[in-house]
């Protein structure tokens, strides 16, 4: 990557938190993407997750003004909850994320994360997506909303973060741990391999 640097398409810390991880903090430029969500009918998850991630991207990179000879890759991700054969994304306020944990108590659900990379060296969209499942506990009422109250949920798919009170919701996972929380690192890691 030598001087080259990377820009992150998103507003979310936890996705620059999991970045920081695998590239430095000095090579990353944070820009939030505004791109509006928009189901399409029957759409997959995958299929939505990878569309909002490459639009991310597209948004970003369109509209930065810097020295674009000194950007290695412009990375983009986007995460949702795949639950009864429908998409759930970021609750639209406090009554919803209390109606999606409802939902999700005592089940089994999958997170799926869409990661879109341009690479600017060979003008190359990367896209892949990444699923994990979560089992929830069987909490209570009381449980919902004292959690709901936090605020901790309001701008997480699936209103839940694993990585924070939203831990003691969930009774065991399988697959990528930082997919959860919005970023797989490990898959984006592979992506990335020739760049950092």
């Amino acid at each position: 990557m030598n001087n080259r640097k990377l820009i992150l398409a998103s507003k979310s810390t936890r996705r620059l938190n999991l970045l920081e991880t695998i590239v430095p903090k000095d090579k990353i430029i944070v820009i939030e993407s505004n791109a509006e969500e928009i189901f399409e009918p029957c759409e997959s998850a995958e299929s939505f997750c990878k569309r909002m991630a490459e639009r991310k991207v597209n948004e970003v990179w369109k509209k930065f003004e810097g020295e674009r000879d000194t950007i290695a890759a412009v990375i983009g991700a986007d995460t949702v909850i795949w639950f009864d054969d429908r998409i759930i994304g970021q609750p639209a306020n406090e009554a919803d994320a209390v109606r999606t944990l409802t939902d999700l108590r005592g089940s089994v659900h999958e997170v799926v994360t869409g990661v879109a990379v341009f690479i600017v060296s060979v003008a190359r969209m990367k896209t892949i997506s990444v699923r994990s499942k979560v089992w929830m506990h069987e909490f209570d009422e009381k449980a919902i909303d004292d959690y709901v109250a936090t605020g901790e949920p309001l701008d997480k798919a699936g209103a839940y973060g694993i990585q924070g009170q939203g831990r003691f919701l969930i009774a065991r996972y399988e697959g990528s741990y930082s997919n959860i929380v919005g970023l797989p690192v490990e898959e984006l890691r592979r992506i990335l391999k020739d760049l950092i």
